[in-house]
């Protein structure tokens, strides 16, 4: 793993603010079947590849670090993108990666930090 990779991560996060706007238990705006299990949003004045903010999965440690990041193909939108994950738990990383492969639409794959 290339270490400068994850240390532009953090200057990133660490110079943008984190808008949770999906809280843990919200409903997805576009598909009411869909419950958040993890706070999910975005990191504010950044721009990912559909044209919003980064996604961000926040998790529930105590040590808000960025621990992975999910890189996700959607067929439907056409598009690929990742996600950062923060201060997830194990069993929150492995629901966020459940998320992002539950359709035959999307597709991701979980890329883990290495424990400094």
């Amino acid at each position: 793993m290339n270490p400068d990779f994850w240390t532009a991560l953090d200057q990133l996060v660490g110079d943008s603010e984190i808008v949770i706007d999906r809280p843990k238990g919200s409903v997805h705006p576009k598909y009411p079947d869909f419950i958040y299990k993890v706070d999910y949003g975005y990191l504010n004045n950044t721009s990912s590849m559909d044209g919003q903010g980064i996604d961000v999965w926040v998790g529930t440690e105590k040590k808000q670090r960025i621990d992975a990041i999910m890189c996700i193909v959607d067929l439907m939108k056409r598009d690929s993108e990742i996600k950062i994950l923060i201060g997830c738990t194990e069993e929150e990383k492995e629901m966020i990666y459940h998320t992002h492969n539950k359709t035959e639409f999307m597709k991701g794959i979980l890329i883990r930090r290495k424990s400094d």
